[in-house]
């Protein structure tokens, strides 16, 4: 079986923007990042505004390449982050999930607006999607579009990446390299593959 893919947000797992403005997270260093289109940024539209605060964590990088995945951007930020994080990180320049307009079209029944395009990326190989905005929406979709294995983690967008869900994501690729496909949800509950799923 193929190495699973890592689908990995940026703010909130990698960046713990929401913690107290006033206190950067402990091991953090902090990163200004000049706001421009490339980046979506949903409080304002002007590009004449100070620099996005950024808070990395550089043992992230070393715990992200010791799992067993194949690491690829699943952020907003797109290409950008292979300018500014991977530096910060000690990680190599990643693939991205090119998201297009999609982010920008809100989807009526409550799928997160990543969702389609990362089963589409992924095509049935096995992965995980790192973030902080998933729902059961994204996981009933998942269940029933997708065919491999997968976890979706959530990761609280107040402390970032911990080394609990490193363990998280490490326990999934051992999971599903086992005897057949199943659906390993965070709440650890494992499930029957849906029934698109085929050998």
């Amino acid at each position: 079986m193929e190495r699973p893919l890592l689908f990995l947000d940026v703010d909130g797992p990698l960046n713990p923007y929401a913690a107290q403005p006033e206190r950067r997270p402990e091991g953090c260093i902090t990163l200004r990042v000049p706001r421009n289109g490339a980046l979506v940024d949903e409080v304002s539209l002007s590009s004449r505004r100070r620099p996005l605060r950024v808070w990395l964590n550089p043992e992230h990088g070393r715990d992200l390449l010791r799992l067993e995945y194949d690491l690829c951007w699943a952020t907003t930020w797109m290409d950008e982050a292979n300018h500014w994080i991977p530096p910060a990180l000690g990680l190599p320049e990643l693939p991205f999930v090119d998201f297009g307009d999609t982010l920008f079209r809100e989807r009526p029944e409550g799928v997160h607006r990543k969702t389609v395009p990362l089963v589409e990326y992924a095509d049935g190989r096995p992965f995980t999607w790192v973030d902080d905005e998933q729902t059961e929406c994204d996981r009933a979709y998942v269940d029933a579009h997708h065919r491999g294995p997968t976890l979706l983690h959530h990761v609280d967008l107040r402390v970032g990446l911990r080394h609990d869900d490193c363990r998280a994501l490490a326990d999934f690729v051992d999971d599903s390299c086992d005897t057949g496909p199943r659906l390993v949800r965070q709440d650890g509950v494992t499930a029957a593959p849906p029934p698109s799923w085929h050998p």
